[in-house]
């Protein structure tokens, strides 16, 4: 078996954990946790999701995203509606308060991205972000 530190899942939660270092910092002054920010990233670009949809885009489990739901909709960044097509169809998109909270964010989060973009060069970030989507499309 190979070494411990030598584990491709290993190495990717390290890999994480240091990202993630750059954007907390912002996500503490908001306050909101990493899960909440990724649900507000996607409504913002899809503009309105089923929870299906949501849970897929954003890599958080169905029970878990229920929980996040319900916080963002009593903090009032979240609407729930009904489809008209299909009444047993809830949909989910931000509120304006959602949508200014997240313009007055995002620059500064932008800013983090290009910090962390910064330790690569041009050339390796495009190679990071072709090897994690490669890695994405393995089926076991």
């Amino acid at each position: 078996m190979r070494k411990f530190d030598d584990s491709i899942p290993l190495q990717l939660l390290k890999a994480r954990e240091a990202t993630m270092g750059f954007f907390r910092p912002l996500l503490q002054e908001i306050p909101m946790t990493e899960q909440q920010w990724r649900v507000i990233r996607a409504l913002n670009e899809h503009q309105e999701l089923e929870s299906k949809q949501l849970a897929d885009l954003c890599c958080i489990l169905s029970p878990s995203l229920t929980g996040i739901i319900n916080r963002l909709e009593q903090q009032g960044y979240i609407r729930r509606r009904k489809s008209e097509e299909d009444q047993r169809r809830t949909l989910l998109s931000l509120t304006d308060q959602a949508r200014e909270m997240f313009e007055r964010v995002s620059p500064g989060m932008e800013a983090r991205y290009r910090e962390l973009a910064r330790q690569f060069s041009p050339q390796e970030m495009e190679l990071l972000k072709g090897l994690l989507s490669k890695l994405c499309k393995i089926k076991p």
